[in-house]
């Protein structure tokens, strides 16, 4: 994939991932629209990036997509790429879930639905380009369940899959659907539920040197991008599955033991 001259769209460009994408893809020549729900970090944002292009938008909210979809096609029409980031991570005790059935799938409706709709919507835009691109950033945890945070996962693992499904389905078009799967992040800024000892043993990458390492997978047309830890646990999920769900039950044993 050539990484200039494109128009971009990063949903939940506003922090972390997003962020960093945004100003790497500015200074590589590239148009870049961020989309977020926070008016506020979404002024903070177009102050530190002049250049960006900043919409306030909900990632899990249809008709938001709708109206995503009608302007941006209106005053961008040459977007091209469009980047599923948007996401929230929580910690999850399923004892406990009953009491709010509605707000436990959140991950399932911003995390999953989202990309989803995403994809629906602004596909046959996509379809019209010479050249184009979907990149969904799942996680390393879809491919093996972290049990502290149940839905979080299950949404990953389903993005994985569908994002997998979706490549197949559009490889006889101009657009190419790659996969990023970031593993444990330094200061993740969509999981402020987790503590240092949850995330005891993770080897943890900075948010630059992920985003270095998607650009250059883009670049290679290497359509799943694995950085750091990634690669370790899609392996450890099919040689050793017992084993890893095992570690990385830890934080979840230790909350359900209530200490």
């Amino acid at each position: 994939m050539k990484m200039s001259s494109n128009t971009f769209l990063i949903t939940g460009g506003t922090s972390g991932v997003g962020l960093e994408l945004a100003a790497r893809l500015l200074e590589l020549g590239n148009t870049v629209v961020v989309t977020g729900r926070d008016s506020a970090k979404l002024k903070e944002t177009k102050q530190r990036l002049p250049a960006v292009s900043t919409i306030q938008s909900d990632a899990a909210d249809s008709s938001a997509i709708a109206a995503l979809h009608a302007q941006l096609t209106r005053d961008f029409p040459d977007l091209n790429v469009i980047v599923n980031n948007a996401g929230v991570m929580r910690k999850i005790n399923l004892h406990e879930a009953g009491k709010n059935i509605v707000e436990l799938t959140r991950e399932i409706e911003i995390d999953l639905m989202g990309p989803i709709r995403m994809v629906a919507q602004f596909l046959p835009h996509l379809k019209t380009k010479q050249a184009a691109a979907i990149v969904n950033v799942s996680s390393a945890l879809a491919f093996v369940p972290f049990p502290i945070a149940p839905v979080y996962c299950a949404a990953k693992a389903g993005l994985h899959s569908f994002t997998q499904s979706l490549r197949v389905q559009l490889k006889n078009t101009s657009v190419k659907v790659f996969e990023l799967t970031p593993p444990a992040l330094e200061n993740p800024s969509f999981a402020a539920d987790f503590d240092e000892e949850d995330m005891k043993g993770a080897s943890r990458m900075d948010v630059a040197s992920l985003v270095k390492r998607l650009i250059a997978g883009l670049s290679q047309d290497t359509m799943e991008i694995r950085p750091g830890q990634s690669n370790t646990l899609a392996l450890m999920s099919r040689i050793a599955p017992r084993f890893i769900i095992k570690q990385l039950a830890k934080p979840a044993d230790r909350m359900l033991a209530g200490v």
